[in-house]
């Protein structure tokens, strides 16, 4: 370890750049679906050293931080490449289209989000001191950046780096205290402490803050273990869901032509007999995934009366489907949204939840590219017209039957803190997504750990339908009622749990975030205040 320590510190040029490239790819094993904790100590304890080396990069004053962004850049390259290679494959959908794109996706978008870690290790070195506070300066820096990144230019908190302790049942519960962004700042400070076993300069710099670390993490254990039941969770009465996953190939739903048998499959997998013997008749709730059809399902009165003859009296199907508004006049189309629809036992649709949160390139185009992305004759992946118009603001869907519902389509269920809409709380998340685009990959994987973790921030069961998996259905402590895997078709018949009481992270975790991060700021400019006037 001391070696490896001093080859880092002393490292130079296109050594250290590789050194920093190779440390960040470590740490994606620490994300689904490995969940490999110790991949994060192995990813940010040569972040340490490399840092410390920064400070020896030239006589100017700027030199250190220079150094510490290129560190960080590379570091963060790592990182995203290893952990979010799998979106190439949705440019594979459609290759003859998209796959000359293959390159732009699977390295472009983890070079611009490296620029947030260059960010965040650049920090850290302005507040960085040779000794067990650097840690913290770390921590400090990279939570500060990774918020930055789940918020600017719409957001992409993917595999924050707090997801290495948001898989674990026990220390996934300290997200009902601090969310995601406090389990990131505790995961980064633990896994970066085991550094100063090596370049301490005293026994008590070399094992005071990691046994501090190692202790937190066994305290977090322990909070865990206490706060999950030993039982299985209180369900709502009267309430049988039915979560019907398709597994059906992303290219078929595109082509208009597969519509009769895109809805035969529904409608015959979702009156199949479950593993328990149960049918559609015992359903209260059947649960389709996102973008179901390859048509307007509410322009369609054919499919809406097949839906209609499935369900029994005073039962319901929620799905998702692309919807559109009358066209305004002087104009051909309305305006489309990717949408949550609600349809009774007659075939009528009762209401709907328009998406918020859509996928930039993806579902739209930003419109300061539109006519960039034109002049190339590129598109949105989504064969819509001019894209998905996102709505005005999140809402309550409302269901018969069912508890209040806070809905969520695709990656709307990534960002902690935003899932609910403002007003009265739910009492369920219900998630609907089409992971298709991913294949057989690991995206899927992280992207229902993150739909989890939401349950545990939240205190609210988790209802998920997506198309090729992972479907679930999971309680408020995060547990897994039941799941259909990946790649697979299949249904899930299984109660609804009940909500816990509004857990502290769903009051006051953007607080608790801020509160950490002041205390940890001022802890590090006292200590460097301290340093400064004993030389």
């Amino acid at each position: 370890m001391t070696l490896i320590a001093d080859r880092a510190i002393l490292a130079r040029g296109w050594r250290r750049w590789i050194f920093s490239f190779a440390a960040g790819a470590l740490g994606a094993l620490a994300m689904p679906p490995f969940g490999f904790l110790p991949a994060l100590a192995l990813s940010l304890t040569p972040a340490v050293w490399l840092i410390d080396g920064a400070g020896k990069a030239g006589p100017s004053r700027w030199a250190p931080l220079k150094s510490a962004a290129l560190i960080g850049w590379f570091w963060g390259f790592g990182y995203f490449v290893a952990g979010l290679w799998w979106l190439g494959a949705a440019f594979l959908v459609e290759a003859d289209q998209f796959a000359w794109a293959l390159p732009f996706g699977v390295l472009g978008l983890p070079a611009l989000l490296a620029f947030f870690t260059a960010f965040g290790f650049a920090l850290a070195r302005l507040l960085w001191l040779p000794d067990a506070s650097r840690v913290f300066a770390l921590a400090f820096g990279l939570s500060v950046s990774e918020w930055l990144r789940g918020h600017l230019f719409t957001g992409f908190p993917w595999n924050n780096p707090g997801m290495a302790l948001g898989q674990n049942l026990w220390l996934m519960q300290s997200a009902s205290l601090v969310g995601l962004y406090g389990l990131s700042f505790l995961a980064i400070a633990i896994c970066a402490s085991p550094a100063l076993t090596v370049t301490g300069r005293t026994a008590r710099e070399r094992w005071a803050v990691p046994s501090l670390a190692a202790a937190l993490l066994l305290a977090m254990a322990a909070f865990g273990f206490w706060r999950v039941p030993s039982g299985p969770t209180a369900t709502v009465e009267n309430v049988r869901l039915r979560i019907m996953q398709p597994n059906l190939p992303q290219d078929a739903k595109f082509n208009p032509r597969n519509r009769d048998p895109i809805m035969r499959r529904y409608l015959t997998l979702s009156a199949s007999t479950g593993r328990d013997g149960q049918t559609a008749a015992d359903a209260t709730h059947i649960i389709w995934p996102e973008s179901a059809f390859p048509f307007l399902l509410h322009r369609d009165p054919a499919s809406l009366a097949q839906i209609g003859g499935l369900l029994e009296p005073g039962s319901v199907l929620i799905t998702g489907a692309a919807r559109m508004d009358e066209p305004l006049p002087g104009e051909a189309v309305g305006k489309f949204y990717n949408a949550i629809q609600v349809i009774d036992d007659r075939g009528t649709i009762l209401g709907s939840y328009d998406k918020v949160h859509l996928v930039p390139f993806g579902e739209y185009v930003p419109k300061f590219l539109d006519t960039l992305i034109k002049a190339v004759g590129l598109r949105q992946f989504v064969h819509i017209p001019g894209g998905f118009e996102p709505s005005e603001k999140r809402r309550l869907l409302s269901v018969p039957g069912l508890p209040p519902v806070a809905a969520s389509i695709c990656y709307e269920a990534i960002f902690p803190g935003e899932i609910l809409p403002e007003g009265a709380r739910p009492n369920l998340i219900l998630n609907v997504t089409n992971d298709g685009w991913f294949g057989q990959t690991t995206g899927p994987y992280q992207h229902f750990a993150q739909a989890r973790l939401r349950s545990v921030e939240e205190g609210l069961p988790l209802v998920r339908a997506a198309n090729t998996g992972i479907s679930a259905i999971v309680d408020p402590y995060g547990r897994i009622v039941d799941r259909l895997p990946l790649g697979v078709e299949g249904i899930i018949d299984a109660k609804l749990p009940v909500a816990v009481k509004a857990n502290l992270s769903a009051k006051t975790s953007r607080f608790s975030l801020t509160a950490m991060l002041v205390i940890c700021l001022m802890a590090l400019i006292v200590r460097r205040k301290q340093r400064a006037s004993c030389i």
